[in-house]
């Protein structure tokens, strides 16, 4: 008979001090959380980092009610415990998980629909990178965006954990991508990645290269995650019919556009933040995955891109990689 390890009373965790810098996250001691109906407590082994993250500990993006204070959106580790009412999982098995917040510590509660099975042949930490950015890539692009074989695509930002996970389903499933970054080796990699063209916005103008690359047609859908000035200039680059979901504003949530390219063309623009929603809603972005995409990571078809990984007590240095902007994919920490 095999007996179980047992679960302490106390946890390390990263905990968000005061709003500032990445220096104000500092590890501690708290409670290790106990499962509610339909929860699992999950012993991390690894934890993404994500840009929300970041804005949390600025103090611009606080936690939904009921939610951990700790930052961290995403985890993988083992099933530690079971709450009553959960039925999907067992202790030991090998899960990733979305998670509301609490994922920078050593256990994590989450509802047990929030939760998929680590991918075959994956690590903890490139498992711990696959949350946050496919639920919010494949709802965003596939069921609020409509993304469809034979479309044009356009990702902003295609060297981030987002742009790449967006490129390469966006790919996968017969998409014409096109992508902008900061700089050629960024370029380079989307295109590595799936993306049929690569704009390096520092050197070219997008609005062009896409009218260019389409015979002046435009893009069938844009995900948007910078805001600002490129809220006007993305009613340019649209399609006639086009789709703009915006899922970030990097530059800013106020901008000034022409609304009347925006009724000429037809356009929809749209948005969303995932955070927030439902644990329901949540579950059908699981079971949608795990439906549709767990099948193309179990054969590598499309995987994360990694980055760096950095401790758990070290996560201020994967804040301050985040900042610098010189990030390619996935961000993310080693708990175990």
């Amino acid at each position: 008979m095999t007996t179980q390890p047992k679960i302490p009373s106390t946890m390390t965790a990263i905990a968000i001090t005061e709003p500032g810098g990445p220096l104000v996250l500092k590890p501690e001691r708290r409670d290790v959380p106990v499962p509610g109906e339909g929860e699992i407590l999950i012993r991390v082994r690894a934890a993404g980092v994500n840009r929300p993250d970041v804005l949390q500990r600025k103090g611009a993006y606080p936690p939904p009610p009921g939610a951990s204070d700790l930052p961290g959106l995403e985890v993988s580790g083992e099933v530690a415990a079971v709450g009553p009412g959960a039925v999907r999982w067992r202790v030991g098995d090998a899960v990733c998980a979305l998670t509301p917040g609490g994922g920078y510590a050593q256990y994590a509660k989450v509802h047990e629909s929030n939760a998929l099975p680590v991918p075959f042949g994956f690590t903890m930490t490139e498992a711990a990178a696959l949350p946050e950015t496919f639920f919010t890539v494949w709802h965003n692009v596939f069921e609020r965006g409509g993304l469809k074989k034979g479309e044009t695509f356009l990702v902003h930002g295609g060297s981030s954990g987002i742009g790449t996970t967006a490129i390469q389903l966006a790919d996968a499933f017969g998409a014409y991508v096109m992508t902008t970054a900061g700089s050629d080796e960024k370029c380079a990699e989307c295109l590595r990645l799936g993306a049929d063209r690569a704009i390096n916005y520092r050197t070219e103008d997008f609005v062009a290269a896409v009218r260019e690359a389409t015979g002046g047609r435009g893009a069938d859908l844009i995900l948007d995650m910078v805001g600002g000035d490129y809220v006007a200039r993305n009613y340019e680059a649209a399609a006639v019919d086009g789709r703009i979901v915006q899922i970030a504003t990097q530059r800013g949530a106020v901008a000034s556009a022409d609304f009347s390219r925006l009724m000429v063309k037809r356009l929809t623009h749209t948005g969303s933040t995932l955070r927030p929603r439902t644990v329901e809603f949540k579950g059908a972005v699981a079971a949608a995955l795990e439906a549709k995409v767990w099948p193309l990571l179990a054969e590598r078809r499309v995987a994360p891109v990694m980055d760096m990984i950095f401790p758990l007590k070290e996560a201020w240095r994967a804040h301050e990689r985040m900042e610098e902007g010189e990030h390619i994919g996935k961000i993310v920490l080693d708990v175990a």
